[in-house]
């Protein structure tokens, strides 16, 4: 699926850019339309929303990425794991979204947000997450997120 709504710059200067393109690797239908929505209605645009590796490889091979937010649970033999593995080889941070944030998530992902989470817990960890990778101050963290990388 493909979406295409953007959000609005972000004024200051930075040392990186703003989120705005997200790619949603998520399994759980439910999940997905859900993160759809809210991430929408936040003015983010979708890169995409899939449901296994090779797919959410496909996307950020793609280009035009921002972010990427990954359940470690997908369908198929490889993880969000190994998703997060192939978004880092590009440079591209990843958020995961999971109920068991997996050992080695330090190395692989930004933060992690324990699921079950409010839709504005999700977007609150996106303005997090950007604003760790652009050096901005950070605002409060929400509930249930865990930042790895912070500055």
């Amino acid at each position: 699926m493909f979406f295409g709504l953007v959000k609005g710059e972000t004024a200051g200067k930075a040392r990186r850019k703003a989120i705005r393109t997200i790619l949603v690797v998520e399994d759980e239908p439910l999940v997905a339309f859900d993160n759809e929505h809210a991430l929408e209605q936040a003015g983010y645009r979708i890169a995409a929303t899939v449901d296994d590796h090779d797919h959410a490889v496909a996307v950020i091979d793609g280009g035009g990425v921002d972010l990427v937010i990954a359940d470690v649970s997908l369908r198929g033999d490889k993880s969000g794991i190994d998703v997060a593995r192939h978004a880092r080889s590009k440079g591209l941070p990843v958020l995961f979204v999971t109920g068991h944030c997996p050992i080695d998530a330090r190395e692989l992902a930004v933060g992690c947000l324990a699921k079950p989470y409010a839709p504005r817990d999700l977007i609150a960890a996106i303005g997090v997450v950007d604003a760790v990778l652009r050096d901005a101050r950070r605002p409060r963290l929400p509930t249930g997120l865990s930042l790895f990388d912070a500055n």
